[in-house]
This record gives structure tokens, C-alpha cells and sequence, in this order.
């Protein structure tokens, strides 16, 4: 959070989203000079460019490169990585630290806070923000007015998106560090040293406040909006999202240890108005569904069109996944992540096994997110045996005996760099759904709706129920047999979407799920070429409890703090 350098922050600020964004409609916030006083204050689009300057931070931490440019799935039983370094192994091997955290994001998250609050130091300067828009601008021919009152409007939801960002940032820290300051104005350098943590409880009170004060103040839903050339910034939809994120956390036995259900009580009750919003089917709202076909949502722009998406962050297009996690097989593919038999087995039989494949009459969700041996992908059969085209003792090839197809798009032609988009769902209704269902059945059971609009299992037998995906009901008895059942939901609908390592530290399943190790299999065929299948162990992981629940603060802040900033135990 390199707080003196405030001139420095906004221009780079610029420059990212110059650099990476492909909506120009509201992420053109480069400044073409340092912003000083002199040049801030004669133009009105600067401010507009202030108030767009935060999402930068939400647009960078781009989810599909966030570890070693990959996924950060291969730091869970999810998957593993092929190549045999990188920074991924600090993680799993336990050897990473204060001094060296390759998920370390503190001060880019406060970076980002930075930027929310010297936008709203700005705007308590320049007093009414309509008459800032107004300067040097032509507001009385017809055309120049229209887009003055458009920059009015779009000004006071910027306002009330940035106090969402702000919480976004928090919540970010929080869960990775539990304890952090909460900053809610800027800081000279000398002044940094001087802030205290705040509890995690103060942090989510504070988001919680936040959300409830300006959700009403938020384009409802841009896309049936007139603003539509916006979808992407926070809306009332995502910041109630937000809230039930926050808040199911908040209750998780990680950050309540005592299990109060008052806490489980509140993140139901956030669920809900969040659920309850986005089945709302007037103008203002919209409505939001399940996507007919899973596989799918996750490729190219389905992703931003769909209308299970509640929040999307939109990137260039590219073949970067692609080229990384194709089969090496594959003309231009490298394996890169691999899925792991862990995971493959947390997909359910939907009638008797096939000995001759294990992978027949299992829940349609592992064929939409895992090559498989002997599926077709691509123009071609999956063959891992020793003579076969993807045989698993070739340079690169898969560990695991599988491959990622999450979020790969279909025969990318990666010899002449044919690219196409891909974009990540911050939130999505499906998982709104898992979060409702958890809450629920942890705050009155499966079967209690409370007076709510579903019960634990409606809600999550409708994630199971999806098109093209129609699992059967859940009929497990009791809370506790209900809670196995959707952590399996979760890590089955949510792969690779970045929600298995903080569940399993939420749920404070980490000490165990963590320590295990990984498994694959190992794939030959017998005389008559039928695929034969061996388990084997593919890495052994490490997770230090209790201290690998929060990360370390980097020692560099701990060294400046002159005490004000507390080392999280064990580190």
C-alpha cells in the first residue's frame, strides 16, 4: 500500500486499464498527465476517470493467470500442476511465508481502497459533483445535454459502486488475512505505520454497512438498461451477492468457532433478499437463472450474456488457456493443470458402474469440466496408454490421467493463434444458490424454508436439477448428512472457480483435505484394447495447522508498522 506516492497510484491505475481492458465505454480512466491539483480540477472527465480508476483492481486479479499464469486450482485437490516447479509448489510443499506468499495480494487490495477513497476525497472537495460535470462542457443543445444528465446519473451509481468496491477490497484481505486495518481515507506515507487491525467481526459489520447503505443507490440491472455498454460494474444484484458471501464466511466455523446460529441466521437472511432480487422479473431487476447448458456458460461471451451471470469480469481474447492447457498432444497444447482423481471422484454414479469405464453413467457435469480418458475432444479419441497418442509417458503429459476442459474453448486452432474471449463470473446464480442452501440448512435444517423463498434442499436440488445437467434430488436426512452432501455440490458445480481453497479453510476442512495426498490414475490396455485403470498417488501436499488458516502479513509491512500490525500466529 505504498501510500506517498498518491500522483503515482492514479496514473498507473490509468495504464492498467489502458493496457488490459477491453470495454472503453467505462475503463478508459487514463490520466495523460501526473493528476495534479492544476490539471484535476479543469476537466470533468476526470472525475469520471476517478470513479472508474478502482475497478482496475477488480479487472487485474485476473482470475485465469493468478498462479504461475494458470489457475489457482492445482493448491487444492482439484488439480495438479505438470510442470515440476513453479510458485504453486510453494504452496503445497508448506514452504511458503511472510517473506515469499505467491497469493499475496495485500497491498494490491489496498492499492484499490486507496483508490475508492481518494475518489470520495476528491468529490468532498469539488462539493456538488452536477456542477463539476457541467464545467467547460456544453449542456443546452440537445445532444450535449443528453449525455451531461446521462454523466449525472452514471456519477451518483459510480458513487455508490465505489463504497461496494471498497467492501469488495476488505472482504478480499480479510478472508485471506483475517485480521486487517479497515481504511476508509487516504494516507500520507508517515501515517501508514499508524493503523490498527480491525477483527475480522469489525470488517464484515463494516461491508455489511456499506451494502446496506448504497445497495439501493445501484443500477439495478445493466444490462436492460439503457447503460448497457456498463455491464460489468457492481450492481444491486452483485453487491447483495457480496453481502451473502460475506456473511456466509462470517458464520463458517473457521470465523465461528462457537457456531452461533445467529450468524448462520444472518447469511440465510442475506441469501435470501439476494435470491429473492435476482428472481425478480421486473424491468428494474431482471431475472436470473440456471444457464440450459453448463458447459457452455464458462466459453467465450456466453459467459457475459447469460443470465445465471450476476457479476462477470471481461478480458481480451486470448488462447492463453488454451495453449496452456490443451493436451500436449494437441498441436500447440502444453497440459498445464491437470484435474485430479479426487476430484473425479466427487462425481456421482447416476446408475450401476461400468467396469470396462468408469467414467459411463456418472453425473453429466464431469464430462462438461474433465477430459476423460477415451472421450472425444476436439477431433479426436483420448488415448493415455503407452501406444497411444496421449500416452502418459510423453514429455508434458498428463500426470493425472485427465485433462481441464473448463473453461477451454473447442478446437482453438492454436498453430495460427486464433484467439477467442474468456471471461470470469465473480458471481453467478448457481452458486447464489449453494450459498442460500448452506446457510439454510445450518441455520433451520434442510427441510425449514423459515418463511423464506426455498429450503436448504429446493435450492440446492435446483442447482442438481439444472438443464442438461438433471441430477436427482438430494435425500440425505438431518443437518449434518446435508452439509456432506453440499460440500460435494460445491466442489463438484464450482470447479476451478476459485472456491475450493477458501472453502476448505472456511469450513476448516483444510487441516485434513489439505494434507492428503493427490491421486491419479494410471491408464494401459489389455489384449482385447480395453482400457485398464490404476490408482496411483501423485503428490503428497503439506498444510501447517493451525497457522496455514490466515496468511502470513508480508514482513515488510510488519516492519513498518512500528507495532501497530500484528503477525497472524505461527508465522
Amino acid at each position: 500500500m505504498n501510500l506517498k506516492h498518491i500522483n503515482i497510484v492514479l496514473v498507473a491505475v490509468g495504464l492498467m486499464f489502458s493496457q488490459t481492458s477491453c470495454r472503453k465505454s467505462f475503463l478508459d480512466t487514463k490520466l495523460d498527465t501526473q493528476p495534479t491539483p492544476e490539471n484535476l480540477y479543469q476537466d470533468y472527465k476526470n472525475l469520471i476517470k476517478l470513479a472508474n480508476a478502482p475497478y482496475a483492481y477488480l479487472q487485474n486479479y485476473n482470475e485465469f493467470q493468478i498462479l504461475d499464469g494458470n489457475l489457482m486450482a492445482p493448491v487444492t485437490d482439484e488439480a495438479v500442476q505438470t510442470n515440476n516447479y513453479g510458485s504453486v509448489y510453494t504452496f503445497n510443499e508448506g514452504s511458503w511465508n511472510q517473506f515469499n506468499n505467491p497469493n499475496d495480494y495485500y497491498n494490491y487490495y489496498y492499492a484499490g481502497i486507496f483508490s475508492t477513497n481518494y475518489f470520495f476525497e476528491f468529490l468532498g472537495k469539488i462539493g456538488d459533483y452536477k456542477k463539476f460535470l457541467a464545467l467547460n462542457r456544453d449542456t443546452i443543445t440537445t445532444a450535449s445535454k443528453n449525455e451531461y444528465h446521462n454523466d449525472v446519473q452514471k456519477m451518483k451509481w459510480s458513487i455508490a459502486e465505489a463504497h461496494i468496491l471498497r467492501a469488495y477490497f476488505h472482504f478480499e484481505l480479510a478472508k485471506r488475512y483475517g485480521r486487517v486495518p479497515l481504511v476508509k481515507q487516504t494516507y500520507a506515507a508517515g501515517e501508514k505505520a499508524g493503523l490498527v487491525q480491525s477483527s475480522f467481526e469489525d470488517v464484515v459489520s463494516f461491508i455489511v454497512s456499506e451494502v446496506d447503505q448504497y445497495k439501493n443507490d445501484l443500477q439495478p440491472n445493466w444490462k436492460v438498461s439503457s447503460f448497457a455498454t456498463d455491464d460489468g460494474k457492481f450492481s444491486k444484484g452483485s453487491a447483495l451477492a457480496l453481502k451473502a458471501r460475506v456473511l456466509l464466511y462470517a458464520a463458517s466455523p473457521l470465523h465461528n468457532a462457537s457456531n452461533d446460529v445467529s450468524k448462520w441466521q444472518a447469511a440465510a437472511a442475506a441469501a435470501n433478499e439476494a435470491v429473492v432480487f435476482a428472481q425478480r422479473t421486473d424491468i428494474n431487476g431482471g431475472q436470473n437463472n440456471l444457464d440450459a447448458n453448463y458447459r457452455n456458460y464458462f466459453l467465450g461471451n456466453n459467459t457475459l450474456t447469460s443470465s445465471e451471470t450476476i457479476l462477470a469480469v471481461r478480458y481480451f481474447p486470448s488462447s492463453t488457456m488454451e495453449q496452456l492447457n490443451y493436451p500436449v498432444a494437441t498441436p500447440g497444447g502444453n497440459t498445464g493443470i491437470t484435474p485430479t482423481q479426487n476430484l473425479v471422484d466427487a462425481y456421482e454414479y447416476t446408475a450401476a458402474p461400468d467396469p470396462a469405464n468408469p467414467y459411463a453413467n456418472r453425473d453429466p457435469r464431469l464430462g462438461f469440466t474433465v477430459v476423460t480418458n477415451g472421450s472425444t475432444w476436439n477431433g479426436r479419441t483420448i488415448d493415455q496408454s503407452s501406444a497411444g497418442t496421449d500416452a502418459m509417458t510423453r514429455t508434458n503429459a498428463s500426470k493425472t490421467g485427465y485433462y481441464l476442459k473448463k473453461f477451454l474453448i473447442d478446437n482453438v486452432d492454436l498453430i495460427n493463434n486464433f484467439t477467442n474471449p474468456h471471461n470470469w463470473p465473480v458471481y453467478r446464480y448457481g452458486e447464489l444458490l449453494l450459498e442460500y442452501s448452506e446457510a439454510m440448512n445450518e441455520a433451520y435444517g434442510p427441510d425449514n424454508s423459515n418463511g423464506y423463498i426455498l429450503s436448504a434442499r429446493g435450492a440446492l436440488n435446483m442447482v442438481r436439477a439444472r438443464p442438461g445437467v438433471g441430477m436427482p434430488g438430494v435425500i440425505a436426512a438431518g443437518k449434518d448428512g446435508f452439509r456432506n452432501a453440499l460440500k460435494r455440490e460445491r466442489q463438484v458445480e464450482l470447479a476451478f472457480e476459485d472456491h475450493r481453497y477458501w472453502d476448505l479453510l472456511r469450513w476448516n476442512d483444510a487441516a485434513v483435505v489439505q494434507n492428503q495426498a493427490v491421486n491419479g490414475v494410471a491408464i494401459t490396455k489389455n489384449s482385447n484394447g480395453q482400457f485398464l485403470y490404476t490408482p496411483k498417488v501423485v503428490q503428497k501436499r503439506v498444510f501447517v495447522s493451525p497457522k496455514m488458516y490466515y496468511f502470513p502479513f508480508p514482513q515488510s509491512e510488519i516492519s513498518i508498522s512500528n507495532g501497530s500490525l500484528a503477525q497472524n500466529p505461527g508465522w
